[in-house]
């Protein structure tokens, strides 16, 4: 946006019939109002003020019997409240923006209007650094209730001008109640930033309330914060920015949100230079137009060093003085102010709360899609631990060495012995198949233990590089990684497969395994009859049949066969297919317990609930209904 050039107009009196010109600074005459007049309701022509769309005057402000009303606005804010979004994922600073402006407007406008109707009108005097507002809000009280300066930005502390049988209505009980405030005693003073400031005078008429606001284009950060609370809470918005400031682009955010609202509203011209002063009028008269706020009643203020007192000391602010007293000075052209500025908000949540919806709907979105990388990491874990177990790739290297070793020294058969004979093998010979059958023991559970281990491994870094790809990722994964949860996976592994030998010894031992013929004759040792279970659990005659070198090259007789003559094909299947359930159902239980960092980082980073979105699409509804 760019402003004219004012080098060639010098023409004072060739102010735009769209705009009501004040005096110039040396004159002691009203200037001419020049703005459009209005229609009043009791049809007499009388001052500019804020055109109503066609049709309003049919509706009116929900009053606080509207019981149904009211809990709808309930529900829609504490709603709105409990919503809550992960730092750093798509939607979260969006969602929190849209969150802080609809609970505000909730709180401090719509609920307080519904519950009391009666209360006074809420005038708020905003706009850029620098553009007098202090200056014009003395002037229109009629006496200093706020302070002004060269320092910017002056207002740190907004000051609330209203008559002192109002003063309790602003008391934190009922008007935005989380603001800590200050009443102010004799001269106008400065409260602390942040805190509003308010000034009981008899100055002001009974039942309108007059605010000087932060500075919306402060340096000040949080100010932008503290002005847009306030023009949340207003009922008539008068925006004054400067001659040299009025195309910022600050300027019009504010302006377009009071344009999307449809608030009441005025607009001052301040600073306006005698030099070009039709050309600026001209200009930011159609820059109004062209951003949809032609309806906003129109002021300018020239260049004036006509200051006393921290007021202007001529006529300067008349015309601003009249409208206002125009707009408040009867209960029902106020109401007709406030009932457009309520209505306006209400429509507004016909966009803004879907709008939200959406923010939290973007949330929930992601918090699935990381979700959905966890299961598929930890699935895919699962299914690689299936396979390696069934297809006998973990036969192969230290275990088929130490499978080999038993085979070969004829282990198998000397653990069998007929019923009721004693083993005559010498203690050297025991020691020696102990620990050829101990080394197979621990080549069973080292290769189960690094299966398992590497899958978890696999699928949490697979959960990590896919997380960081996410905005916002980078903090759940220092978040999982800060919070292992403090298992030692390897140990736990080996301690779960001696648990699950011993189970399988157990099952070999169980009365219906043992009634085979060949069981009743022969007693066996079933610590290792478990190993030859396991071993063919493990897949070696699926490597056997399909060709493996690994086991093709071991000898003695095959697992298999070894079993179904001890047990039986049909005892086999059973004892075989209870063991293998077993052992899933170990590794299952130990994936689980791996990913429970990620799955804790998750359901922690305040991700909306899944049901969230559709409420507040359902809320928005309820209202259209209620309204």
């Amino acid at each position: 946006m760019t402003r004219p050039s004012a080098a060639s107009d010098t023409s004072e009196s060739d102010a735009p019939d769209r705009f009501e010109a004040g005096p110039d600074a040396t004159s002691d005459q009203t200037g001419p109002g020049l703005g459009p007049a209005a229609d009043d309701l009791d049809g007499e022509r009388r001052g500019p003020t804020v055109p109503l769309p066609s049709g309003q005057a049919k509706h009116r402000a929900p009053t606080g019997e509207d019981s149904r009303f009211e809990q709808v606005l309930e529900t829609l804010r504490k709603q709105v409240l409990d919503l809550e979004f992960a730092d750093g994922l798509d939607g979260a600073e969006e969602g929190r923006a849209l969150k802080a402006d609809v609970l505000a407007q909730l709180s401090d406008y719509v609920l307080p209007r519904v519950r009391r109707p009666d209360i006074p009108l809420l005038i708020a005097v905003a706009g850029s650094t620098g553009a007098g507002k202090s200056t014009l809000v003395n002037s229109l009280v009629g006496e200093q209730v706020t302070t002004t300066g060269v320092r910017r930005p002056t207002t740190n502390s907004p000051v609330l001008a209203c008559n002192p049988a109002d003063v309790d209505w602003f008391s934190e009980a009922s008007f935005i109640p989380s603001l800590p405030r200050v009443r102010q005693q004799g001269l106008a003073m400065p409260g602390k930033d942040g805190m509003l400031v308010l000034a009981a005078t008899e100055a002001m008429p009974q039942g309108v309330a007059l605010l000087d606001t932060p500075d919306v284009d402060s340096a000040v950060s949080a100010h932008h914060e503290f002005a847009a609370k306030f023009l949340d809470a207003a009922d008539l918005w008068v925006f004054v920015t400067t001659s040299g400031r009025y195309a910022d682009a600050r300027v019009w955010e504010f302006l377009q949100v009071a344009r999307d609202r449809d608030t009441s509203m005025a607009v001052v011209l301040s600073r306006v230079p005698r030099r070009g002063r039709r050309r600026l009028l001209d200009h930011f008269g159609a820059m109004l137009e062209a951003n949809g706020l032609g309806h906003a009643a129109r002021f300018a203020i020239p260049e004036t060093d006509q200051i006393r007192g921290e007021r202007f000391t001529s006529n300067v602010a008349d015309h601003i003085r009249e409208y206002l007293a125009d707009v408040a000075g009867e209960a029902e052209q106020r109401d007709r102010v406030s009932r457009r500025t309520f209505i306006g908000v209400i429509d507004s949540f016909r966009t803004r709360v879907p709008e939200l919806a959406r923010q939290v709907e973007r949330q929930i979105e992601t918090g699935h899609a990381l979700g959905a990388v966890v299961d598929d990491a930890y699935s895919d874990a699962q299914e690689r631990i299936d396979a390696s177990l069934g297809d006998g790739s973990l036969l192969r290297g230290s275990l088929l060495a130490r499978w080999q070793e038993v085979t070969a020294g004829g282990d198998l058969a000397k653990s069998m012995r007929p019923r009721g004979k004693r083993s005559r093998k010498g203690r050297s010979e025991q020691a020696e198949r102990g620990r050829r059958v101990g080394a197979l023991e621990d080549a069973v559970r080292d290769s189960l233990e690094a299966l398992v281990v590497s899958a978890a491994e696999r699928a949490a870094e697979r959960v990590e590089q896919r997380w960081r790809k996410v905005p916002g990722g980078d903090a759940l994964v220092e978040k999982a990684l800060a919070n292992p949860g403090g298992m030692d996976l390897a140990r736990q592994m080996r301690q779960e497969i001696g648990e699950w030998q011993r189970e399988i010894a157990e099952l070999t031992a169980a009365d219906g395994a043992t009634k085979r013929s060949v069981a009743r004759f022969v007693s066996f040792d079933h610590d290792v009859v478990a190993l030859v279970m396991i071993i063919d659990l493990l897949g070696y005659e699926q490597t056997r049949s399909g060709g493996g070198a690994h086991a093709a090259e071991s000898s003695g007789p095959s697992p298999q066969r070894l079993l179904k003559g001890l047990f039986g094909a049909q005892s086999l299947r059973s004892i075989g297919g209870s063991a293998r359930e077993n052992l899933r159902r170990r590794v299952l239980g130990l994936l689980a317990y791996e990913r429970v960092p990620f799955d804790t980082a998750l359901s922690g980073a305040d991700i909306p609930s899944d049901d969230s979105a559709v409420q507040l699409y359902q809320a928005t509804y309820n209202l259209e209904i209620a309204r």
